[in-house]
């Protein structure tokens, strides 16, 4: 179980360094401003979803719940 222990270990440091090139790569949000000026409801804010930052942001997500699966699954003592 030793080498499980180490694979699960190198994917687990590959996505904390992935996590942050994500988190640096995306633009800053300053909180609630978009609703203030109106800005939810232009084009890019409807198809944010397809546009770069919103693939960054799907990413992140997926790495994050990665992220924290892994830690618990490397606390545990089974290994």
């Amino acid at each position: 179980m030793g080498v499980l222990r180490i694979i699960l270990t190198v994917i687990y440091i590959l996505i904390c360094i992935a996590l942050v090139v994500l988190v640096l790569m995306q633009e800053g949000k300053a909180a609630g401003l978009g609703a203030i000026s109106g800005a939810a409801e232009t084009y890019w804010g409807k198809n944010k979803g397809r546009s770069m930052e919103g693939k960054l942001v799907k990413i992140t997500t997926g790495l994050a719940v990665g992220f924290m699966l892994l830690a618990v699954v490397l606390n545990l003592t089974l290994f």
